[in-house]
């Protein structure tokens, strides 16, 4: 009996998605998550730019004490976590939302300053 092929999904094909989706998408348990690349030692926290693996995100006060400001923008934090480490830059950001990734996503393009 021949052997059933296990067709693989290509890498192409799991970055197009992911390029499709953005910096904003859904877990596996329903919440939204945004993607943020934090820059420390900024005059004024703020959104500085979306693009499409990362929101930017200016900090006034060093990384490990201060909460991206997204909070600022009318969302609720639920959690973060480093991506790679504790000193990261590279945030992986958990919000309390009843909106789409799609709509937080227009809302975060429209908080850019």
């Amino acid at each position: 009996m021949p052997k059933k092929d296990k067709s693989k999904v290509s890498s192409a094909a799991v970055a197009k998605a992911a390029e499709a989706s953005g910096p904003v998408t859904k877990d596996k348990n329903g919440a939204v998550t945004v993607s943020v690349h934090a820059k420390p030692g900024a005059k004024l926290s703020a959104i500085t730019e979306v693009s499409a693996e990362a929101v930017g995100v200016a900090l006034q006060r060093p990384l490990q004490t201060e909460r991206p400001t997204l909070s600022s923008s009318g969302f609720c934090l639920k959690s973060w976590a480093s991506r790679r480490g504790s000193r990261s830059r590279d945030k992986l950001i958990k919000l309390e939302s009843s909106l789409s990734p799609e709509e937080v996503l227009q809302k975060l393009k429209q908080a850019v300053s």
